[in-house]
């Protein structure tokens, strides 16, 4: 179950505290998130909405430990990551954080099984492990057939699904979803949104996805509202892994 409110559960996978986010511009100090507190629970799944600069991306990549925070506290799974040093940050990435992106962010000179393969270079998986490891990922989004194929030999639906193979070839602790559906069309949209319900269902990874998109986020547990650097509850849909309507 998530909650916002900084009452954490025992069973918390993600518990953020007093996370507060600060930039500036020029003489102008911009408060982006303003001592935010968050609890997410193993499996959850959890969409972001709010206008464009509201902090979403933001929030997103403090959860991933790609920006750090102006005050406040992130743990993921007992790790406290606000203090690692930058050398244990990125192994820690490695080990827990899949990422998935609008824009796929895919190597067009490497095939599908080589853009799947690179987080896993980074391990000390032998060369037979690693094609297993990256095999398993792409039948899993279904791609089995397309591995040799190069992104731009594949739809942008496709390429999508790449990136999501990539996200979970080295079985992440939660993954991060910044806008996932956002430069496809509603039928390739759908196909992803299945996909990534897929995940949570059958494979039990956690969720924590930034969208625009309200039919998106409609397909998650729990929708977040960024207001004022706080998270407001949108709205839990009962019955959103089995496919229910909000």
């Amino acid at each position: 179950m998530v909650r916002v409110n900084g009452q954490s559960g025992s069973t918390s996978l993600v518990t953020v505290r007093g996370l507060d986010k600060k930039y500036r511009r020029g003489s102008e100090e911009i408060h982006v998130l303003q001592g935010l507190n968050l609890d997410v629970d193993p499996g959850d799944f959890v969409a972001f909405m709010g206008p464009s600069g509201s902090g979403k991306t933001t929030l997103l990549n403090l959860l991933g430990g790609l920006d750090v925070p102006s005050a406040g506290s992130i743990s993921v799974a007992g790790d406290e990551i606000t203090h690692m040093s930058s050398g244990k940050l990125t192994q820690w990435r490695a080990r827990h954080v899949g990422f998935i992106f609008q824009m796929y962010n895919l190597i067009p000179v490497l095939t599908a099984y080589q853009n799947v393969e690179l987080p896993l270079l980074l391990t000390k998986l032998s060369k037979a492990e690693r094609r297993k490891h990256v095999e398993a990922a792409l039948s899993v989004v279904g791609l089995a057939d397309r591995m040799n194929h190069y992104p731009r030999q594949l739809s942008g639906g496709q390429e999508q699904r790449v990136t999501i193979a990539r996200a979970i070839v080295s079985d992440p602790t939660f993954l991060l979803c910044d806008e996932p559906t956002g430069d496809l069309d509603r039928r390739s949209a759908d196909d992803i949104m299945a996909l990534i319900l897929q995940l949570v269902k059958e494979h039990g990874k956690t969720v924590l996805m930034v969208t625009h998109d309200p039919v998106v986020a409609r397909k998650a547990d729990i929708t977040l509202h960024l207001e004022k650097g706080a998270l407001v509850e949108a709205g839990r849909v009962e019955g959103a892994l089995a496919g229910g309507a909000a």
